[in-house]
Order: structure tokens, then C-alpha cells, then sequence
């Protein structure tokens, strides 16, 4: 198990070993050319009760080992070669992201989620199954991992075996990471090393950095090999809430169409947020990958699953009754967010809101950064692993 000795050191380290690998394949990267634009979420909250099954906000990757049961969408690893991942197919720029979830157990087994962008801008959450008392946090920009300091570990109670909510809240000055309501760790864009500014998937997933095969280095710093033995390993997302700012420091009561990168600095002034139009509205009525606005109580083409009860994990005072969840609502009621939210300096009361792994082909692993890949010997996981986090 790591521990808090250990823990700047590993932060470094594990940034130092992702060096030779940074280079994440991605289908284009806005820093090096011109890339098709990032679908938006559109406005409102997007919600996921994984207890009811199948969210169709989040894509499922090939050959990923998920079902689905009443602690939520339980995401296994029986082998080195498993890389259950899940990620969405729009964007947020910048928002809140909230967790309900269980880290999976297990020496050398990693449990993340990530925030990442086509430029590599990434935030990040990650637990070692070895490690029953800490969570990590972490951020990039650009790719840019020369500097090893941008880590921090968190105390958290029992982490492998309890649910837990951890959050991201970000906007154009500052990234919070917040569990159960607490911030327990604040980002100021001004006083970052490179600062995560562009629109960002959400990727949920679960790995082996213990494997036999995988460069001593990444071992080392998963806490060791895995005892598959002791398989499986199981990690239980139980909700997932998304909201998009749109570029703003609140949620967006537009209709959000997609980001398009001007340019290639990747800044967030660079980025224009486009609206849909009426015109968007009505081609895309009826589509499934975008469900149409609910206005009179009325479910869209059940992109996502049901939720037809109460869900304790969503904002305070939203109300979703018989709406499918994952869509983008727009509510009739306001998101309230008690003081102990944890949200940043924000007026959030009354805000209306209208590398597959080997044996994995396309598999889109949440690694973050610093935990990604080593050198030459690493590259036989690492690069299989990142290969597709940009799918």
C-alpha cells in the first residue's frame, strides 16, 4: 500500500514514467491541426442511474466487462488484459462532474475518472487497490508532463469497500475536487502549471497496472503485482451527474450545439461555443443521438435509462420523475446547492435550468497522465492501453 511517505515521491515518479509515452493517440489533436467540432451537451443536467441499468450517455467499449445490478454498473477485472471502460460521447466545457462510486480492491488495480480534452487537458480522480485510505487527484495541460508536482493524495474512509461521491467542479479560474460535499482540494487557474481549459469527455473505467507484463516502473507505483489469484475485482459506479457551463461559470440555459476549436492554441478564448438553432431543433427531433428538448413531462427516445424513482444522487431540487435519465432536462425547478456543496465561489441557489488493452481491441482506458505508459518496456501496456483514449 502507498502511503503518504511515499506519496510526493509517487506523484513524481509516476509523472516522470509517463514521459515516454505522453503521446496519446488521438483522432486529432486541435494543437496540431484542424478538427471537426466537439458535440455539446446542450443545457441542463445530464443524469445516470447505472441501478437501472445502461446510461446511453456513456459509450461502452469492446470487449469491456460491465453489467449492471442494484449497486449500480459494476465494471470487472478477472485478467491483465481486461480494461472495462466507458466514456461519453459529448463534451463538456467546463461544468460539474459528480461520482457515486466504489474503487475496485486490489494490489496493482486502478480505478479512475477522468475529464480529458483532444488537446490533452485532463483532470483526474484515481484509486490503487492496494491503497485503502487514499484517493489521488490530478490535472494536465496540453500533454505537458515536464514538471512532476501537479498531484495530491486525499484521505478518504474506506474507499475499496463504500460509496462515496466525488466531484469536479470547474470553470475558467479554478478546478475543485470535492468528495462528499468537502472540498478537499482547489486549483487556481493563475497559479497552475498549464491549466485544463478545453472541452473534455467524461471516461470511467477500471485497469491492471500490476501485470506481469507491464514495466517495472507503472508496477511500482500501483502499489505491485497483482494477485489475480484474488480475482475478480470489482469497481461499482452507482450515478453519474453531469452539467455544462458552456464556457461560462454556471449552467448553461442555451441550447449548446458543439465547441470548434479557432485555431490551434487550444485556449478557452479560442473556442466558440455554437448554438443550435430552430432549424437543430427540428432535424433533430426524433434522433437518438440527440434527444429532443422535454417540455410537457414527455420521455425522448430513451437515449438514456429510466428513472421513474427518486435518485438520491441528483442536485438538490431537480426533479426528473419519469424522464430518461442521461438526457439533457430542462427543469422546471432550480438546482439549489446547499453551502456545503462544495462549489466554487458560485451563485448556485435558483439557477434555472430549462491502447485498448492486449486482448481489448478498442478499449478507451481512463488513464491519467502521471499513471500512463513508461519507457520501452512500459510502451507494452501503456501504449496499448492509451491507444484509444481519444475514441
Amino acid at each position: 500500500m502507498l502511503n503518504k511517505i511515499l506519496s510526493s515521491g509517487a506523484v513524481g515518479f509516476a509523472a516522470w514514467i509517463h514521459l515516454v509515452s505522453a503521446q496519446k493517440f488521438t483522432d486529432c489533436n486541435p494543437l496540431k491541426e484542424d478538427c471537426p467540432p466537439n458535440p455539446a451537451f446542450r443545457k441542463g443536467v445530464t443524469m445516470c442511474n447505472f441501478a437501472r441499468g445502461e446510461c446511453g450517455a456513456f459509450r461502452e467499449n469492446p470487449g469491456s466487462m460491465i453489467k449492471y445490478d442494484k449497486k449500480g454498473a459494476k465494471f470487472t477485472i478477472m485478467n491483465e488484459t481486461n480494461a472495462p471502460t466507458i466514456a461519453t460521447g459529448k463534451y463538456i466545457f467546463f461544468g460539474r462532474v459528480d461520482v457515486e462510486m466504489q474503487a475496485a480492491p486490489g494490489q496493482g488495480i486502478v480505478t479512475a475518472v477522468v475529464l480529458q480534452s483532444d488537446t490533452l487537458d485532463e483532470i483526474d480522480w484515481e484509486w490503487l487497490g492496494g491503497d485503502a485510505t487514499q484517493v489521488q487527484s490530478n490535472y494536465f495541460s496540453k500533454g505537458e508532463t515536464t514538471t512532476y508536482d501537479r498531484g495530491g493524495f486525499h484521505d478518504i474512509v474506506e474507499p475499496l469497500t463504500t460509496f462515496h461521491k466525488y466531484s469536479i467542479e470547474w470553470n475558467k479560474d479554478a478546478v475543485q475536487w470535492i468528495i462528499d460535499g468537502k472540498i478537499v482540494r482547489t486549483l487556481k487557474a493563475a497559479e497552475a502549471k498549464g491549466f485544463p481549459e478545453s472541452p473534455m469527455q467524461i471516461k470511467l473505467g477500471t485497469w491492471c497496472a500490476g501485470g506481469s507484463q507491464t514495466e517495472e516502473g507503472t508496477v511500482m507505483w500501483a502499489g505491485g503485482l497483482t494477485d489475480f489469484s484474488k480475482a475478480p475485482f470489482d469497481a461499482y459506479y452507482k450515478s453519474v451527474t453531469i452539467v455544462d457551463y458552456a464556457g461560462g461559470k454556471s449552467p448553461t440555459t442555451k441550447g449548446v450545439k458543439e465547441y470548434v476549436y479557432g485555431g490551434n492554441s487550444g485556449g478557452s478564448d479560442s473556442i466558440k461555443v455554437k448554438y443550435r438553432s430552430s432549424s437543430d431543433e427540428e432535424n433533430n427531433a426524433g434522433s437518438k443521438d440527440q434527444p429532443k428538448p422535454i417540455d410537457n413531462a414527455e420521455e425522448s427516445d430513451r437515449e438514456e435509462n429510466d428513472t421513474s424513482k427518486e435518485d438520491k444522487s441528483k442536485p438538490t431540487g431537480t426533479t426528473t420523475e419519469n424522464k430518461a435519465v442521461g438526457e439533457e432536462v430542462d427543469h422546471s425547478t432550480p438546482i439549489i446547492h446547499k453551502p456545503n456543496d462544495g462549489v466554487i465561489g458560485l451563485n448556485f441557489t435558483a439557477i434555472p435550468i430549462g491502447t485498448p488493452a492486449p486482448g481489448n481491441t478498442g478499449s478507451d482506458v481512463p488513464q491519467s497522465a502521471a499513471s500512463r505508459g513508461t519507457t520501452q518496456g512500459g510502451l507494452i501496456a501503456g501504449i496499448m492501453f492509451l491507444f484509444c483514449l481519444a475514441a
